[in-house]
């Protein structure tokens, strides 16, 4: 999925896209919508997840794997595509899956996986809870590439993430998700963003 990140105080719903914050009241996030679907009502809390609102500021980056038109925060957007760019210099092709994702899109993914009879406990170890996702941020991109199955542990295994490890940085893009993460999620390779990484580099300032 790309859970969450950080974001303190609760009762706080932030949202940052660029240099822009955005924050409201998440009276239906905390309350009625995740009573609905079944989620814990300290959702967020222990472990500690930060909650996000819906980016305000898009661009387009193309479509994905399948089809579908993606967007991302500008800044983002142009890491995106320096960084898949320098990788294709390398020989390695990097594939988006998925860019920014509504909270109303997290929920109806919510609803999907209920429908078909997934357990809600199960489902929260791979998708955060709405309103808790690193992708409403439009700052947070799952990748693919060519020779593994998308959103599996196998792209570990791929040239296209040894070259991530290495440079990935660089753009500004960290992978939060890793083994034994504090945020309770299951190993997730794929997922990367630009939401806990410090300016290290000229190129990532640049991004």
């Amino acid at each position: 999925d790309g859970g969450t990140r950080t974001g303190r105080g609760r009762g706080k719903l932030v949202g940052r896209c660029g240099k822009k914050r955005v924050t409201g009241a998440p009276t239906m996030i905390h309350t009625e919508l995740f009573a609905d679907l079944g989620i814990p009502a300290d959702y967020g809390r222990d472990p500690r997840r930060p909650a996000y609102a819906d980016a305000t500021e898009l661009e387009d980056v193309g479509p994905n794997i399948v089809g579908q038109p993606q967007r991302l925060a500008p800044a983002t957007a142009h890491a995106w595509h320096r960084m898949q760019q320098t990788a294709a210099f390398s020989g390695v092709e990097l594939l988006l899956v998925s860019g920014f994702r509504s909270i109303g899109q997290q929920t109806g993914l919510f609803r999907q996986k209920l429908a078909a009879g997934h357990d809600i406990t199960a489902i929260l170890r791979v998708n955060a809870a709405p309103g808790f996702s690193e992708h409403h941020s439009g700052r947070a991109i799952d990748i693919a590439t060519p020779g593994t199955r998308p959103l599996t542990v196998e792209f570990e295994r791929s040239k296209a993430f040894a070259w991530l490890t290495a440079n990935a940085a660089a753009f500004g893009f960290t992978m939060p998700y890793g083994r034994g993460n504090t945020f309770g999620f299951e190993f997730e390779p794929w997922h990367w963003s630009q939401l806990a990484l410090p300016p290290q580099s000229e190129a990532a300032r640049e991004a």
